[in-house]
């Protein structure tokens, strides 16, 4: 069972959002990693914190995070750790409080622990194969949803600004929802019933959800309906669909008939 491994992660994330809600009320720089792709104190800080506790808990797993450079050694682990220590930065930046603290176990590259942290709601949901998922420590599960038709398909607002969900909106029920990461969790307690987003994802951003989504009692892949394999030395997949299950082939059937299933769509 993975009850210690639950334990230090949900210990690491409330941490982690405790420094996170102090820059949250207070001031911070916000400096550019690359193209659009903001980063603060806070995300730097709450990286620093769950390092050092989860490290320091299990020694000889592997660590993946956003904010720590990267180390082939993971690539020999049987279990990593994969962390965004923010997930959510420009939400974080706007006020906005639909921003997570993430953190997944892998072990050969399927995710088996997921916990996600919203530091200002506190809501803290959390879940290990075997053993369900709870949200502040009552148990949740995913939609019963089965028609696509007014189904609560959550949206990010980054793409919603770039145009990408306009052709969809007829078709859908379009409600925008901060970080992909914190789309996850919402799905895997019922409070939306998929997501899907057509643009590159990093690993931190959907491995704790990914566990979440799967232990809930869902589904998620690629944006091709691929499994989703984690640790790679490429850390970027293509897109994700999230969802109940009942609706993943649906969704995958909107998407082809808009052309979006092709590689390079």
């Amino acid at each position: 069972m993975l009850q210690r491994e639950l334990e230090v992660a949900a210990c690491a994330a409330r941490d982690a959002g405790a420094i996170i809600r102090t820059w949250y009320a207070g001031k911070y720089t916000v400096s550019e990693k690359g193209h659009d792709s903001p980063v603060t104190e806070a995300d730097v800080e709450a990286n620093r914190c769950i390092h050092d506790l989860i490290t320091s808990a299990f020694p000889d797993d592997g660590w993946l995070s956003e904010e720590t450079r990267d180390s082939a050694a993971r690539l020999q682990k049987v279990r990593v750790w994969i962390i965004d220590p923010l997930d959510g930065t420009k939400e974080f930046i706007k006020r906005i409080p639909e921003f997570c603290v993430c953190i997944g176990l892998v072990e050969q590259g399927t995710p088996i622990l997921g916990v996600i942290y919203n530091p200002v709601t506190d809501e803290l949901f959390a879940g290990a194969r075997g053993s369900g998922v709870r949200m502040n420590g009552a148990p949740i599960r995913v939609s019963s949803r089965r028609e696509l038709s007014g189904a609560h398909i959550l949206a990010s607002r980054s793409e919603e600004g770039r145009g990408e969900w306009d052709e969809f909106k007829n078709d859908l029920r379009v409600d925008l929802t901060g970080s992909v990461a914190f789309k996850l969790a919402l799905l895997s307690s019922g409070r939306g019933d998929a997501t899907f987003s057509l643009t590159p994802k990093n690993e931190w951003d959907i491995c704790a959800g990914a566990a979440l989504i799967s232990e809930a009692g869902g589904r998620i892949t690629d944006r091709y309906g691929q499994a989703l394999r984690f640790n790679q030395a490429q850390t970027l997949l293509p897109g994700i669909i999230a969802s109940n299950g009942h609706l993943h082939e649906p969704i995958m059937e909107l998407l082809e008939r808009h052309g979006k299933l092709k590689m390079g769509a």
